[in-house]
């Protein structure tokens, strides 16, 4: 396929599935979706990216630390699953939230989401490390 029209869809593209990445991250703790498959998802089409445009463009789009990514989601993932055990709840207990926002009206909030947005990270994080690792 021809190197523009290639670059062409990738750009159009990212937008789109990352967005529903993030849909699927939302919802993941009430439905089926969730980090992981949320994450699958968004450092799949960020590593088309890198195959597309090569690591040089990608670095200056995305300079981020992949492994600190991955050590930040643990500790969000670790800390959602300790932090009840601290006011003596059992491990990773879920605690459900109501906001009252002005267009969303009542927005449930969920400490799952929490965990959710750990595994999430940790999972983008490690398909970057690997595409960059073997790109280098």
């Amino acid at each position: 396929m021809n190197s523009v029209i290639l670059r062409t869809i990738s750009k159009a593209i990212l937008p789109l599935v990352l967005v529903f990445a993030v849909y699927l991250l939302m919802r993941g703790h009430n439905a089926p979706g969730g980090g992981f498959i949320a994450g699958v998802m968004a450092g799949t089409i960020i590593a088309f990216q890198y195959l597309v445009f090569g690591s040089e463009y990608m670095n200056q789009m995305f300079s981020l630390n992949y492994r600190g990514v991955i050590a930040l989601g643990l500790l969000v993932a670790a800390a959602t699953g300790f932090i009840p055990m601290l006011f003596g709840y059992p491990f990773l207990r879920s605690e459900v939230w109501y906001l009252e926002m002005p267009l969303f009206h009542e927005v449930e909030i969920a400490s799952a989401a929490f965990f959710d947005i750990g595994v999430f990270l940790v999972v983008v994080g490690g398909i970057l490390t690997i595409v960059t690792t073997i790109r280098r």
